[in-house]
């Protein structure tokens, strides 16, 4: 639910307690709203084995997201908690980023509770359930990964302070919505914008057109990204391991300070220095810019 370029309500939505979170009311949901969710899920579970990473797999089963239906937050925060002591929660919409960052930071997952319409399948700009729970939860069920979203949380409420949240919404973006990781010689898909996507999840592994590179701190805090439309650069991790310790054993407030004045790089763009895994041909980006 991190959006830093949307628009957030300024005021407590009405009905909101004082951290933003509300009832998620599960039993208001209809017929088809249970409907669209089981559609999304079919299709994305059938397509996913072989290409996300095993642990997302491991986390669906764990988490219970395999039965029918939508998922009922209390049940689904009981499983949470046993496994990694995570919990989600209910929100109207984007929240403000401090309280964003402190949910994070205490363990809880802040997930909107409306479902895209049917003719939404393919496409949704704003956070809904099926990316919020689908995408987010079942990697809350890993150990590691559990820990490193609570140290961005942590991290978050740090960079308010330095006036940094550009930057660190950037590695958000680049790791938990659009990340890729390598299991053994191949890559495959783990953030949630990809693997709540059915189009995305194809394309991120398999079109030639955008670059794929190894994941570097730095790089990714002075990378641009687009909210629109498919990614142009994906950045691969080794490990959950690995993001996990370069999250906890940076200082942040130097690594700020070094790349202020530095300029930012485009979607697309390879640098000097980048570890280019595969270079894409741009063709789509392109293509849609022809369009637009």
């Amino acid at each position: 639910m991190l959006k830093t370029d949307q628009n957030i309500p300024a005021a407590l939505p009405p009905g909101a307690a004082a951290d933003w979170t509300v009832d998620q009311a599960w039993e208001s949901y209809t017929p088809d709203d249970h409907a669209t969710w089981n559609t999304l899920f079919a299709r994305q579970s059938a397509m996913l084995p072989g290409r996300v990473a095993p642990a997302f797999l491991e986390g669906l089963e764990l988490a219970g997201l395999s039965r029918p239906g939508i998922p009922n937050f209390t049940e689904l925060s009981d499983r949470l908690m046993k496994a990694t002591g995570w919990q989600v929660l209910a929100v109207p919409g984007l929240v403000p980023e401090d309280v964003f960052f402190d949910h994070l930071a205490n363990r809880r997952f802040v997930a909107g509770r409306f479902i895209r319409a049917p003719e939404q399948l393919d496409y949704l700009q704003e956070p809904d359930i099926f990316h919020d729970v689908f995408g987010h939860v079942p990697l809350l069920a890993h150990p590691v990964f559990a820990d490193y979203m609570q140290a961005y949380g942590r991290g978050g409420l740090r960079a308010l302070e330095h006036g940094a949240i550009d930057r660190l919404a950037r590695l958000y973006w680049y790791t938990v919505e659009f990340g890729l990781i390598r299991d053994g010689d191949a890559l495959k898909l783990y953030g949630a914008g990809i693997v709540s996507s059915y189009g995305e999840s194809r394309f991120a592994l398999d079109d030639p057109s955008p670059n794929r590179m190894g994941f570097d701190l730095k790089r990714v805090m002075r990378t641009r990204y687009r909210i629109d439309d498919y990614q142009q650069n994906y950045f691969v991790i080794d490990s959950f391991d690995d993001l996990l310790r370069q999250t906890i054993e940076t200082d942040f407030a130097p690594l700020y300070a070094e790349i202020a004045p530095q300029p930012d790089y485009e979607p697309g763009e390879i640098a000097p220095g980048d570890r280019v895994i595969t270079r894409g041909t741009q063709a789509y980006a392109r293509d849609r810019e022809k369009t637009v």
